[in-house]
């Protein structure tokens, strides 16, 4: 969520559409639904689909992102760099976007040559303990590869985060994850654990429903939230804020969700066919090359008027985009971002 060594270009370009409120800031586009694992607190690898869209359809598909003023832009999956073209694909994004790469760990050494451009390669690590991670991502030797491809992607000179997603069963090892790869200069960028109700009115599903996942622990979650505020101060590494993480503390202490959510406003989301919605949990809005004459209907109004009374999920990405959605929170997300661009031109 910061502006990383990029072009001059590329940097005055993004910190120009960060000021612009009132359009969408971030997207996640899920570029593929083919996955190489099997994660036990995931829906797509049980659902994968051969089709998805061809190279030039995202490419004119990233056009309209760009002129409708994303700035930020997570190319997800399923696995995106299953897809052939990806070379192609991430080549054309870090030109326009600060863009972030998921991985879990199983092909990034293999496409590293690829890869050097992207603002983020994420890799999803879970815990510290192997057996643990291999029982998360249901596949035997997962955590030693994804933790060898963090070494590589940094020895390469690859701008490499690890991904953990909070959950109930790797609550209480956060801190010490967090520590172990921070202090190694290796940021981290969180998820928390979330799941889809059942229902076929939504674009696709992702999370899916376990008690071992769910955060019953929530004493043990306010504290984390607490360790990481103060944490914050002196570690630049952990790549989450502190209005972030006083929301997340508010929603495990007093069960408060004190945020109305911003989808198809600050933010939207695109599956594999090139369709949008606000995010994944709502039905189909238009497609992705439908976006500029949809922008301001009547239709996508209602819809977002839909979205601010939702209460289906609490995925973090969701959750921040919402909380900077307001032109006050806009504002001091632009200050970060013209901060961080006023670093790079210096250079």
């Amino acid at each position: 969520m910061t502006l990383l060594v990029m072009g001059r270009k590329k940097a005055v370009s993004i910190a120009a559409r960060s000021l612009i409120f009132g359009k969408p800031h971030h997207a996640q586009w899920f570029i593929t639904r083919k996955c190489n694992y099997k994660c036990l607190h995931c829906n797509i690898w049980e659902e994968q689909d051969e089709e998805e869209l061809s190279t030039e359809d995202i490419k004119r598909g990233m056009d309209v992102l760009k002129d409708a003023g994303i700035v930020e832009l997570v190319l997800s999956g399923g696995n995106p760099l299953l897809r052939e073209d990806i070379g192609e694909i991430i080549d054309y994004a870090t030109k326009h976007f600060v863009t972030t790469i998921y991985d879990n760990g199983s092909l990034a050494v293999k496409k590293v040559d690829l890869l050097k451009n992207v603002d983020f390669v994420a890799i999803s690590i879970d815990s510290l303990n192997a057996e643990k991670h291999d029982f998360i991502k249901n596949v035997p030797g997962a955590w030693q590869t994804a933790m060898e491809a963090v070494e590589v992607l940094k020895k390469e000179g690859v701008k490499v985060c690890v991904a953990p997603t909070i959950s109930q069963i790797n609550l209480y090892e956060i801190e010490e994850l967090t520590n172990y790869f921070t202090s190694k200069n290796i940021p981290i960028l969180y998820g928390l654990y979330s799941y889809d109700p059942d229902g076929s009115k939504q674009l696709f599903r992702i999370g899916k429903q376990g008690d071992d996942f769910i955060i019953t622990d929530k004493e043990a979650m306010v504290k984390l939230c607490d360790t990481l505020l103060s944490t914050r101060k002196t570690n630049k590494q952990i790549l989450i804020t502190d209005k972030l993480l006083k929301t997340l503390r508010s929603l495990y202490a007093e069960g408060k969700r004190t945020w109305n959510c911003k989808a198809l406003q600050n933010f939207l989301v695109i599956d594999h066919l090139g369709r949008i919605a606000g995010c994944h949990n709502q039905t189909v809005t238009n497609s992705i090359h439908d976006l500029p004459k949809n922008w301001k209907t009547s239709k996508f109004n209602t819809q977002r008027e839909q979205y601010k009374n939702c209460t289906k999920c609490m995925y973090i990405c969701y959750i921040f985009y919402s909380i900077y959605g307001t032109p006050t929170g806009h504002l001091s997300l632009v200050k970060e971002q013209w901060k961080n661009a006023a670093l790079l031109l210096k250079k």
